[in-house]
């Protein structure tokens, strides 16, 4: 046994934990973070502490969010000798019957329990798809296993959330924490991480799926004795949230994945690059970071070692564009935030000109399970070229949205319908958004595409970070379109012309089309400015930038034409567009929808069939939402 591994282990005699380990006696856990305290777990909390009132045969703790985030709060009660209960939709009322009935008289609530909500607590069906047979994943999973939303997932970079105290380093220690730290320090060269690290075949979770591996092999060959880790938790996606769940519920496995990155290539200081906006995730990695220190896990001389590393934090005010590992860098130097041309690539000309290596939180998260558990056991997770897992935040018109851990090709399907629950209210599926901004609508042909790096390319789509927004029939792809590239026009750092003036003049096209005065040539100038953009723009983010409206160009042209050659929105989403009719049949004619129309333009007698004038009407609505027998179709 190595001097580090015999370090680590007395820092494990000596641990605390809070929530982690054996249940010796119960336990009420609560998820607190950012999506649980916009839902009132903050209030669940007190109310679960203010009804013990001070009982020490309990312990009341708190966890990161285990991803179901649409029936937050959550209360998850443990006890000795039996499975576990994790509550939902937890109110201070609820909160206060829990801890009266279950905790202290000793009554399940099953009404309140997961297993009665469709979907998320079906039984388990079968076996996970991936790997599960690894002691240090399987035991944070297994309790959960017996619910199909569970069952279908594996869990390696949300190995631990939801099952430590993320500000309890006592915790992670417990369920193995640093240990991969200390096997690397203690047994394994430099060179021989990084063989592992290859070997494992992960790739980069950012987004663009570069091997993980070959970049700190780079790093590690780069001359010079000043180096650089950085960690990119810039997540800007709308909708994507898996960065800030992994800071927010198990920050100690990114800080000490970057101290063995910084190992693996020679670095002694490294940085989280987060955004401002992530409060809780900033907090907690700032005490993660603080407390490594305290244990000697951080700083000079790392577990009695001559490894010294020093991490610091630095936050970001929110630009889509830092997210782009240049403008990042240029960032953290006390720059404005704007791409440069590479070459020279951050691995020999990063920070300061100096070698970096630059990976995102979910990239990072993997690296300790890979280390303690081999390269063989990694790559035996995935497909053939996209191994592991990968995390997806679910969003849009599907009913369990939240956060999940699934192996790489898993199909669409699966992701949506096997664990996402479907669409709600029984409305059709139209498309998934994969990849942020940058990537693709998928539609309903390809619900059994694979989610991994190639099959979502030959799609038409890419990976990205992992976002994934459900949209249902009532949605229209144009207005998705112009949706998105006013977000990534507005994100524009301006530096590049056809990113800077490509993007507004598609805007434009996107503003004319779904105003009704788009015109038929306004089809070809969409692909052409498009594809100046994925030519010449700077960086990857412009390079990107016209995805949404290429792929619902490609997917949908029945859409644009129907609002370019009908004047019509087929999904009546597009104000200028929408027509107001009145059925004869149903009308009673009570005049009603008359006295709200504020350009007066129905007409009709009393009881009498009346008509809207379509040339007048403004498309305010009025009328529509006025009419006691739903006489007025809005088309």
């Amino acid at each position: 046994m190595s001097s580090a591994t015999q370090t680590l282990e007395k820092l494990v005699s000596q641990a605390s934990p809070s929530v982690a380990g054996e249940v010796e006696k119960p336990q009420v856990l609560v998820g607190i973070a950012t999506c649980a305290l916009a839902a009132g777990a903050r209030d669940a909390m007190d109310a679960a502490k203010a009804a013990l009132n001070g009982n020490d045969d309990v312990t009341l703790g708190q966890v990161g969010c285990v991803g179901c985030c649409s029936v937050e709060p959550l209360m998850e009660v443990r006890k000795p000798g039996e499975p576990p209960r994790l509550y939902v939709n937890v109110d201070a009322g609820r909160a206060a019957e829990i801890i009266r009935r279950d905790v202290m008289g000793g009554q399940p609530i099953p009404e309140w329990q997961i297993e009665a909500i469709e979907g998320l607590g079906t039984p388990a069906k079968g076996a996970a798809t991936g790997a599960q047979d690894s002691e240090v994943i399987d035991r944070f999973t297994r309790d959960w296993r017996r619910l199909d939303y569970f069952n279908r997932q594996t869990r390696i970079c949300l190995r631990n959330v939801g099952r430590v105290d993320p500000e309890n380093i006592d915790d992670y220690l417990t369920v193995g924490g640093y240990a991969a730290l200390a096997k690397c320090l203690g047994e394994l060269s430099p060179q021989e991480v990084i063989d592992i690290i290859k070997a494992a075949g992960l790739r980069g979770r950012g987004g663009a799926g570069f091997p993980t591996g070959l970049k700190w092999q780079f790093t590690h060959n780069a001359p010079g004795e000043t180096k650089y880790v950085v960690c990119n938790a810039d997540e800007g996606d709308p909708g994507a949230f898996m960065d800030r769940s992994t800071l927010e519920g198990d920050p100690h496995s990114v800080v000490e994945a970057l101290a063995i990155c910084a190992y693996a290539i020679g670095a002694k200081r490294g940085f989280v690059y987060v955004r401002a906006e992530y409060p809780l995730a900033v907090q907690r990695l700032k005490l993660a970071i603080q407390q490594a220190e305290e244990r000697g896990l951080l700083g000079d001389n790392i577990l009695g070692t001559d490894h010294c590393f020093h991490l610091e934090i630095r936050l970001g005010a929110g630009a889509f564009v830092c997210g782009e590992e240049t403008a990042l860098m240029a960032s953290i130097e006390g720059k404005r935030g704007m791409p440069r041309p590479r070459p020279p690539f951050p691995a020999t000309s990063g920070l300061w000109g100096k070698p970096t290596n630059i990976n995102n939180v979910e990239t990072l998260a993997n690296v300790p399970a890979i280390i303690l558990l081999g390269a063989d056991w990694y790559s035996s997770i995935g497909t053939e070229k996209s191994k592991g897992t990968k995390v997806f935040a679910l969003a849009g018109n599907v009913v369990n949205t939240g956060l999940i851990e699934v192996p790489m090709g898993a199909t669409l399907r699966e992701v949506v319908f096997d664990i996402g629950g479907g669409i709600p209210g029984g409305r059709g599926f139209k498309a998934a958004q994969i990849g942020g901004p940058s990537g693709g609508c998928l539609p309903s042909q390809y619900l059994d595409t694979p989610t991994d790096y190639e099959s979502l390319q030959a799609a038409g789509a890419i990976m990205g970070s992992g976002g994934l927004i459900v949209m249902d029939d009532t949605v229209c792809m144009v207005d998705i379109a112009k949706f998105f590239l006013t977000f990534t026009q507005d994100e524009s750092c301006g530096k590049c012309t056809p990113c800077r003036e490509g993007t507004k003049r598609m805007l434009e096209v996107l503003q004319r089309i779904t105003a009704g005065s788009g015109e038929a040539l306004d089809l070809e100038r969409l692909r052409r400015l498009g594809a100046v953009a994925q030519r010449a723009a700077l960086c990857g983010l412009g390079q990107t930038a016209p995805n949404p409206v290429l792929s619902t160009l490609r997917q949908f042209p029945d859409e644009y034409e129907a609002h370019i050659q009908e004047r019509r929105c087929p999904t009546a989403v597009c104000e200028a567009l929408v027509h107001y009719f009145i059925v004869e049949d149903k009308c009673i004619g009570c005049g009603l929808c008359k006295r709200v129309c504020p350009v007066h333009c129905i007409s009709g007698e009393a009881r009498q069939p009346h008509v809207i004038g379509d040339d007048a009407c403004v498309r305010c609505g009025a009328c529509y939402e006025r009419c006691p027998v739903d006489a007025i179709v809005r088309q």
